[in-house]
C-alpha cells in the first residue's frame, strides 16, 4: 500500500487512490458528532450561498457551518461539534459549508473512494480503508482554509499513516503536540467564542465515534454518511 500524505486545497485536487480529507478543527468532528444524534446524510458545500440554495429547493433542512470560525447568517448552527452536542437530528439532512474541510471534500475530482478524518473517527477510518484493499491512500490535510498547513490536520495524517501501517502512536503525546500549536491557542481565549474550548476537547478525544464518514459523489452532490464495519 503506497501512502501519501498532501496538504492543503493542491493536496485534495491531486489526491488518487481512496482520499482521506482531514479537518480535525472542525469540520469531520462536528460530522461525527451530527451522525452520532441521527442525522441521515450531511451535503457537502464549499460556499455559504450555494448551501442556503441548497436549502431552499428543499434538499436539506438544517445549516451547519462558519466563515472565520463564526456561524453565517441564516445559518441553524455554526461548525462546532458543542453547538449540535445535544441536538436531534434523527432522519434530517444537514447541510454543511466550511473554508477547509468541505472545501477540501468537494475538490477531491482523481480519487476512487473518499472519506472524512478526524480523531474522533480515526481507527474507525482505518478499518473502513482497509477493507477496501487499496494500492493508493491520500491522506490530505486541510490545514487553515486549505491554504495553510496546521499541527491537527499534520499530525492527524502522519497518526493515520501509522495506524495503516500497523504502528499505534501514542495519543497523549500527539495530543500534547497539538496542545501547543497556534491553532489550538484560539480555543484558550474567552472573548473568541466562535471557538469554545469544548470543541477542541471534543476533537482531540480520539476514536469516539465508531464509524468512518463516507463521502460520495451523488446527482450533482457531494454527500456524506456514516459507513460502520
Amino acid at each position: 500500500m503506497q501512502i501519501n500524505l498532501l496538504s492543503q486545497l493542491s493536496g485534495a485536487e491531486s489526491a488518487k487512490g481512496i482520499a482521506v480529507v482531514i479537518d480535525v478543527f472542525r469540520c469531520f468532528t462536528t460530522q461525527a458528532i451530527a451522525f452520532q444524534n441521527g442525522a441521515s446524510e450531511i451535503i457537502l458545500v464549499a460556499e455559504i450561498e450555494e448551501a442556503k440554495k441548497i436549502k431552499r429547493e428543499g434538499l436539506g433542512d438544517v445549516l451547519l457551518g462558519e466563515v472565520g470560525g463564526k456561524k453565517p447568517e441564516g445559518f441553524d448552527f455554526g461548525n462546532s461539534p458543542t453547538d449540535i452536542l445535544n441536538e436531534d437530528f434523527s432522519g434530517k439532512t444537514l447541510i454543511h459549508s466550511t473554508r477547509a474541510g468541505t472545501v477540501g471534500a468537494t475538490s477531491v475530482k482523481n480519487a476512487d473512494i473518499i472519506y472524512g478524518g478526524s480523531f474522533a473517527v480515526a481507527s474507525a477510518t482505518v478499518k473502513c480503508v482497509k477493507m477496501h484493499q487499496p494500492d493508493t491512500v491520500s491522506l490530505v490535510a486541510m490545514g487553515l482554509e486549505g491554504k495553510i498547513r496546521t499541527d491537527e490536520d499534520e499530525q492527524c495524517g502522519l497518526y493515520l499513516r501509522n495506524l495503516l501501517q500497523g504502528r499505534f502512536p501514542d495519543q497523549k503525546a500527539v495530543r500534547s503536540l497539538i496542545l501547543t500549536s497556534e491553532e489550538s491557542e484560539k480555543y484558550d481565549h474567552p472573548d473568541l467564542t466562535q471557538w469554545p474550548e469544548s470543541d477542541r476537547e471534543i476533537a482531540l478525544t480520539f476514536d469516539s465515534h465508531q464509524f468512518g464518514i463516507r463521502i460520495f459523489n451523488e446527482n450533482g452532490n457531494v454527500v456524506s454518511r456514516p459507513e460502520y464495519i
